[in-house]
């Protein structure tokens, strides 16, 4: 009974999506038709077995000039067979897990997005929903965090919100805060810079900022106890990095870019790290970087990055049980992408790794061995009606002895691909990832089919 009511309840709000005008201004609506492998939620084991089910969703879009607003009404089921045959709704979509999810955590995610202006390019810009890609400062405390890691199973609603004082004709202040996640407030942080010599106008010295950094973790266990994962770490408590920066934009040409910075942190061991570096483009479509940095024995460079919701709790109690050391290894960093035939491919690589030899015995810090990121997207165009986004990140290079078995090893890696073809107004995508678990010691695997319409 309480399924038909809740199918009833999905349809009295899918009805009025339909209604609209869908060719008044500003208005698109998605459909999109498909496939999740999603965890059994009735399955107590662990991990718990994964099983198919079909999707129906129904993304409407609304732009009002730099304001944009976005709902994912995503409604998967399966029929089951037996003695008699069942229609199954994924509950953990629409109904509140006991111990795992609240309403907020349900509710919050059917706003897909609302947006405001874009980060970089103008003076306020705010984004709730999805967060793919946010840094504070030039990245040595939080570089590229993601909230989306656990999607198609979960969604996560965080919100990134920026505001210059060049939006009050008070350039000489500027502030970006993001949450993670707005339905528990486990993950916040945030950068307040000042450009104290603003009234130098667009001078060299009137760029200059000087900036403070700090992100929050009030939970780090907040997924190990899932079902999911299945491993307790014992007693949560909240973890921090603070720290500050300076950045000076050299040049500013579209053809030719340089930025220099400097930046240091404290970890909530009284670990700490510093660096320093340059990065920019050449020629318009060559991106380049290069760090160099000084590290404190046990400390975690970029502590929340990419797949921070994957390592949070091994990060936590590798920083619990270790405190500050008492050496300082130097390391370095380098980064290089191209974007080519007006952004139709896009190829970026970074590699970080210590001055010094593998550790022996091996250690549970990330910062002890070599480290690379590798993104390639071929955008529609490349290859007619054919789109291709796909990533390759891989921790601890190096960590079995053998460095070149370890860079293709999927132990502590993480990689991922989506593949997309347009026919018309419509697009089938198939999304893989592949990605190490050390919380449940096994692999993630996350994958979707799905056909979309845009009307």
């Amino acid at each position: 009974m309480r399924r038909i009511a809740l199918f009833l309840v999905l349809l009295t709000i899918l009805t009025p999506v339909f209604a609209q005008d869908n060719q008044s201004k500003g208005f698109d609506l998605g459909i999109v038709l498909g496939t999740d492998l999603l965890p059994d939620p009735k399955d107590a084991t662990i991990p718990p077995a994964m099983d198919s089910w079909t999707k129906v969703g129904f993304r409407p879009e609304v732009a009002f000039g730099k304001l944009a607003v976005g709902l994912d009404l995503t409604f998967r089921f399966k029929f089951a067979s037996g003695s008699t045959t069942s229609f199954e709704i994924y509950e953990p979509d629409w109904i509140p897990q006991p111990g795992k999810t609240t309403i907020l955590d349900v509710y919050l995610p059917k706003l897909l997005y609302v947006r405001y202006g874009f980060q970089g390019i103008d003076p306020f810009y705010f984004k709730a929903g999805s967060v793919s890609d946010f840094n504070l400062g030039n990245g040595l405390i939080m570089d590229n965090y993601s909230n989306m890691l656990f999607l198609p199973q979960r969604r996560i609603f965080g919100m990134q919100v920026g505001i210059d004082g060049n939006l009050f004709g008070f350039p000489y202040v500027g502030i970006e805060a993001l949450s993670g996640n707005l339905a528990k407030f486990d993950v916040i942080g945030g950068r307040v810079y000042i450009r104290p010599l603003a009234f130098l106008g667009k001078s060299l010295f009137g760029r200059l900022q000087v900036g403070a950094i700090g992100v929050y973790d009030r939970d780090p266990l907040i997924y190990a106890d899932d079902t999911a994962y299945g491993t307790s770490f014992g007693t949560s408590s909240p973890t921090y990095v603070i720290g500050a920066d300076v950045t000076l934009p050299i040049l500013q040409n579209p053809l030719f870019s340089l930025t220099t910075f400097a930046e240091g942190a404290m970890e909530v061991n009284k670990a700490m790290g510093a660096m320093t570096g340059v990065r920019g483009r050449l020629l318009g479509f060559i991106s380049y970087g290069l760090q160099l940095r000084y590290l404190q024995d046990n400390f975690i460079p970029a502590y929340f990055d990419t797949n921070y919701d994957l390592y949070r709790a091994e990060r936590f109690a590798f920083i619990r049980d270790n405190p500050a050391g008492t050496a300082y290894t130097p390391s370095w960093l380098a980064s290089a992408g191209v974007d080519i035939f007006k952004s139709l491919i896009n190829v970026r690589a970074t590699v970080d790794a210590p001055f010094k030899a593998l550790p022996s015995p091996a250690t549970s810090n990330p910062a002890d061995y070599p480290h690379l990121l590798g993104r390639l997207t071929l955008n529609k165009g490349l290859i007619p009606n054919f789109s291709v986004a796909a990533h390759y990140e891989k921790y601890f290079i190096g960590k079995s002895g053998n460095i070149w078995k370890d860079l293709i090893d999927p132990t502590d890696a993480s990689i991922g691909m989506t593949v997309s073809y347009w026919a018309g107004a419509a697009v089938v995508s198939l999304d893989y990832i592949y990605s190490w678990n050390p919380t449940k010691n096994d692999f993630d695997v996350s994958s979707g089919l799905s056909i979309g319409f845009q009307l």
